[in-house]
């Protein structure tokens, strides 16, 4: 094996490694900004729909359904926005889910 395979493997192992590394935490304000598409998504289901009309006349239709996990567990909106932040900071939220910005409740 030469030079250049054993540096390669190498590199491949750090590589590797460090998608094992636990994720480095954020600021818990920026973690709150993150985290308010969670509570949305505990709240309902996302429907989307979508049409198009091709050349030629084609036309299409898609529909999409998406369920969080928060929402199938029956996680409220809070709930899920508290386990949020507290998973990317590492620390519990400083406002909470009802005073944060463009939260409609």
């Amino acid at each position: 094996m030469g030079a250049r395979a054993i540096l390669a493997a190498a590199s491949l192992s750090l590589a590797g490694l460090a998608a094992c590394a636990p994720p480095v935490p954020v600021p818990v304000e920026q973690a709150e900004r993150d985290c308010l598409y969670d509570a949305v998504s505990a709240r309902s289901p996302r429907t989307s729909i979508a049409i198009g009309i091709g050349s030629g006349g084609r036309t299409g239709l898609g529909v999409s359904t998406e369920f969080s996990p928060d929402y199938l567990s029956g996680r409220t909106p809070s709930q899920a926005f508290d386990a949020c932040v507290r998973r990317r900071s590492g620390r519990a939220p400083v406002t909470p889910l009802a005073g944060q910005p463009g939260w409609g409740g």
